[in-house]
C-alpha cells in the first residue's frame, strides 16, 4: 500500500505542470486519472521517440515518464456532456489538478468560481502561467516565456565568463516542473487542512511566482542593496565557476582563504599562486580572467575523476558536472536504485528516473506502464456513470 493509496485524484491538462503534480500523488500510490482530448495529450507528439517510432503517440518518452502509474480517459471538453463527465469525476475524486487556459477554462465554465461549490469536498488546484488573478492572468504563456518572466534566464548562465552570451533558459520544460512541484506540496497541505475542517479548498499557482521565489540571494539583493543580479556573477573570489579537465568539465570553487591555500599544494605550489594579483579572495575575483588559464592548465594534465578525487581528500567542495551518460552509469544512482527499468506497450523497455526519495514504510512502486490513449474509458467512465 503506498503512503497516499487512498486518495483519488482527476488530473486534467497538457505537456507537463498538471501531468507532473499528478505524477507525484500517483507514485506515492494515489489513483490518478488523467483525462486527455480525443487526439491525445500534446506531450504523445513531443517526444523523444525511439528509433523506428517517429511521431508514435503511444512512445512519446516525456508523456510515458509523466504518466506511468496512472489510468487514463479521454474527453472532448469542447462537448458539454463530456465537460459534465469531468465534472462528475472530479466531484467523487479528492483531488481535481489541471494547467487549462484561464480563458478557455472560463469560457468551458471549468474555473473554479464556476463549478467549485458543486464539488465542496475536492481540493481543486489551478496552475497557469501567472495565477488567475491580476492583469496577466488571462495571458497565455509558453514555459520559455514563464523562465524571462520570472527572472530566471537573466541570470542564466550562471557566472558566465562570455560577456556576449545572451541570457539562456535551463533544458527542458523546468518551470513546468517547478510549478508541479509546488502545486503538489500546497495540494497535500490542502489536504491535511481539509480533514480539520471537512471542505475542499482552492489552491492557485503562478508559475511565474514559483521561478520569482528560487532566484536565491537575487531578489533579496535588489531590495536591501539595489544591486542587480547578473548572469555574469559578482566577481567577489575565484576561482568559483566551471572549467575544463583532461576529459570533461568540473566546478571548481574556493570561496575560504584555507581552501585556495589547499587547492595550491594539490596543484604543486605554482609560482603563480603568490603573485601579488591573487593575493586574496577578492584579487582573485578582480583578476579571474588571468587566473582562469592558469588553473585549466593544470586541470588539463588531469581527468575529472582525478581532480574530483583530490579535491575530496583535500575537502575542497568541488563538482563534476555530470552528462547524461555519467548519470545513467553512477555507481551510487544505481546502487541506491533510482532508475527503473519497465515494459511499455508499443515501446518495449524503457528506463525512466524513479523517486528522488525513500519512504521505507510506505514505499514508492511502479505499479502500471504509462496509459494507451483512452485506455481505460470503459473502465473508469461506466462506473463512474453508473455511481453517478
Amino acid at each position: 500500500m503506498g503512503a497516499l493509496s487512498d486518495l483519488r485524484v482527476i488530473e486534467c491538462g497538457e505537456l507537463v505542470s498538471a501531468s507532473y503534480a499528478a505524477k507525484l500523488f500517483a507514485d506515492l500510490g494515489a489513483d490518478v486519472i488523467k483525462v486527455e482530448p480525443p487526439e491525445g495529450d500534446a506531450a504523445r507528439r513531443r517526444g523523444p521517440f525511439p528509433k523506428g517510432a517517429q511521431d508514435d503517440p503511444e512512445a512519446s518518452g516525456l508523456f510515458i515518464y509523466l504518466n506511468a502509474n496512472k489510468r487514463g480517459v479521454t474527453l472532448d471538453l469542447e462537448d458539454a456532456s463530456d465537460r459534465d463527465r469531468l465534472i462528475d469525476l472530479a466531484v467523487g475524486a479528492d483531488v481535481f489538478i489541471h494547467n487549462l487556459p484561464v480563458k478557455r477554462a472560463r469560457r468551458l465554465g471549468l474555473d473554479y468560481d464556476s463549478v467549485g461549490q458543486r464539488m465542496p469536498g475536492t481540493v481543486y488546484t489551478w496552475i497557469t502561467p501567472f495565477g488567475v488573478r491580476g492583469p496577466r492572468a488571462e495571458w497565455e504563456a509558453d514555459e520559455i516565456s514563464v523562465v524571462a518572466a520570472g527572472g530566471w534566464a537573466s541570470i542564466t548562465p550562471g557566472s558566465s565568463p562570455y560577456p556576449d552570451l545572451p541570457p539562456l533558459k535551463a533544458f527542458g520544460r523546468q518551470a513546468d516542473f517547478q510549478a508541479a512541484a509546488h502545486a503538489a506540496v500546497a495540494t497535500f497541505g490542502a489536504l491535511w487542512a481539509r480533514r480539520r475542517s471537512g471542505q475542499g479548498q482552492f489552491v492557485e499557482v503562478s508559475a511565474q511566482e514559483c521561478i520569482a521565489a528560487q532566484l536565491e540571494l537575487a531578489l533579496v539583493n535588489y531590495t536591501y542593496t539595489g544591486a542587480v543580479a547578473s548572469r555574469l556573477g559578482i566577481r567577489t573570489g575565484a576561482p568559483m565557476e566551471i572549467m575544463e579537465a583532461k576529459d570533461g568539465l568540473i566546478f571548481v570553487m574556493t570561496p575560504e582563504e584555507h581552501q585556495w591555500e589547499r587547492f595550491l599544494q594539490l596543484m604543486d605550489d605554482p609560482e603563480w599562486g603568490g603573485w601579488e594579483i591573487f593575493g586574496d579572495r577578492l584579487s582573485r575575483g578582480q583578476n579571474s580572467d588571468a587566473l582562469k588559464p592558469l588553473v585549466e592548465g593544470w586541470l588539463a594534465e588531469h581527468t575529472v575523476k582525478e581532480v574530483f578525487d583530490l579535491a575530496g581528500e583535500a575537502h575542497l567542495p568541488f563538482a563534476p558536472v555530470s552528462t547524461m551518460g555519467d548519470l545513467i552509469r553512477s555507481p551510487h544512482l544505481q546502487a541506491r536504485g533510482f532508475f527503473v527499468r519497465f515494459d511499455q506497450p508499443h515501446v518495449g523497455e524503457v528506463t525512466v528516473p524513479g523517486a528522488p526519495y525513500l519512504i521505507p514504510d510506505a514505499p514508492w512502486e511502479l505499479r502500471r506502464p504509462a496509459p494507451l490513449l483512452g485506455e481505460h474509458n470503459a473502465e473508469v467512465l461506466a462506473v463512474e456513470e453508473s455511481r453517478v
